[in-house]
């Protein structure tokens, strides 16, 4: 007799009617505000995870590993409404001050901005331009959420602060590609349409 197999409990079906569980159990809609931030939070993650799929750099491994551990802990904050038993993961003043310490590192080797770049470059800093914004998208919806119910003043803070890192880890990812940052040209001609296939 082969070994039983536990049924996978990836698929609850709890969520066929367009509602989701919170961390204490209690019931909203998917697209509430609460579940908007959270959700968001959760696709920056994603799109750092994506990052560092794309590059072997040390320094970018270990600062966008500790970032996707933190927003984790930022989702779980997020899905727990006030007043539940259960406390999640905390973030605490020590990680906004690593993530800015992370950020002047970063610009130690790429030297600081004055000017706007152009989002792009090699593969990983394409995908961390992408998480910057879907940050900024996040810290919209926390800035919603708070109008609605208590947020944590320091996940706010981190999610404010990760949108600054993931622009500063972009740009180091292409210093360390050996790519320079492309600069905003207002009066960029187009180029030519002539047939540039090999």
């Amino acid at each position: 007799m082969g070994r039983s197999v536990m049924p996978s409990q990836i698929y609850t079906r709890g969520g066929d009617r367009g509602e989701t569980s919170l961390v204490d159990g209690s019931r909203t809609p998917k697209d509430s505000t609460r579940v908007e931030a959270y959700g968001a939070v959760d696709e920056a993650n994603s799109w750092i995870g994506a990052a560092r799929a794309a590059t072997d750099e040390p320094l970018l491994q270990d600062v966008l590993a500790f970032a996707q551990h933190r927003f984790f802990n930022c989702s779980s904050n997020l899905a727990t409404p006030a007043g539940a038993a259960v406390q999640p993961p905390r973030i605490a003043e020590e990680d906004v001050t690593f993530l800015e310490r992370a950020i002047d590192r970063f610009e130690a080797s790429t030297g600081a901005l004055h000017r706007f770049i152009v989002p792009g470059g090699g593969p990983a800093a394409g995908f961390l331009h992408v998480a910057r914004t879907v940050c900024r998208r996040a810290e919209r919806a926390l800035v919603r959420l708070a109008r609605e119910a208590p947020v944590d003043p320091l996940v706010q803070k981190f999610i404010n602060r990760s949108s600054d890192l993931l622009f500063a880890a972009a740009r180091y990812a292409n210093f360390a590609e050996g790519r320079a940052d492309v600069f905003w040209d207002p009066a960029a001609p187009p180029p030519s349409l002539a047939d540039k296939t090999p």
